[in-house]
């Protein structure tokens, strides 16, 4: 399959940071991966729901907190999320919700809106569009397939090439799954966070995901 090497370069204050890829011509720039998991859907659906669970579902080590106490319920809906990045430090994402359907799915788009430091990549007047989704498909009363979509294929081509088309995020995908399905297998949650989720999963050292990514190839 052919491919070619895409070199990237983000500058962290007065240094500069050089990325590079293998990238392969046929790759899609939408990636999915499944988990079947024991538990109905609507228990998952409520557990993706509420984006103070999201820190302790992202297997990247990205997100860190919500930024505001809400439960999604509809399109339209808005929700921060609190990240960190490898190398550039903190920034705020603006998630919007794009489509809803209870207990079956949900979609958002992520929007970057503040920044640690100036250097952060990215041009405001390039919309580097892209959609996170969830799909829920019922196999049985407390058995659902678990569906993780990353959609990149409206970025502009240079954010395309550097995340592999997508690729770069699947071991992310994967962990999240692995996450997802050990919090809602553990013990009922009720809203009483200091007493229904398991905090010892979130993060308490500060991970690099590209270098976990390049590590495992």
């Amino acid at each position: 399959m052919p491919s070619r090497t895409v070199m990237s370069v983000i500058w962290r204050g007065s240094f500069e940071v050089r990325y590079s890829w293998a990238v392969s011509d046929a790759a899609a720039p939408t990636i999915s991966e499944s988990r079947d998991i024991a538990a109905s859907a609507a228990a998952i659906f409520a557990v993706l729901t509420d984006p103070s669970m999201h820190p302790l579902i992202d297997g990247t080590g990205m997100a860190q907190s919500a930024g505001d106490n809400v439960i999604l319920t509809k399109v339209g809906d808005v929700f921060v999320m609190n990240m960190r990045h490898w190398s550039l430090g903190d920034y705020g994402m603006e998630n919007h919700v794009v489509e809803f359907v209870p207990s079956e799915k949900i979609v958002w788009e992520p929007r970057v809106h503040t920044y640690e430091t100036a250097k952060f990549p990215g041009n405001e007047n390039v919309p580097e569009t892209r959609y996170w989704g969830w799909t829920l498909e019922p196999l049985e009363a407390n058995l659902t397939r678990v569906t993780e979509t990353f959609d990149g294929s409206r970025l502009s081509t240079g954010l395309r090439e550097f995340l592999r088309n997508g690729e770069f995020w699947r071991k992310g995908m994967v962990e999240s799954l692995e996450n997802l399905e050990r919090l809602v297998t553990a013990l009922p949650m009720t809203r009483d966070k200091s007493k229904s989720h398991p905090t010892s999963d979130q993060p308490t050292t500060q991970r690099n995901y590209f270098e976990e990514v390049q590590r495992n190839g």
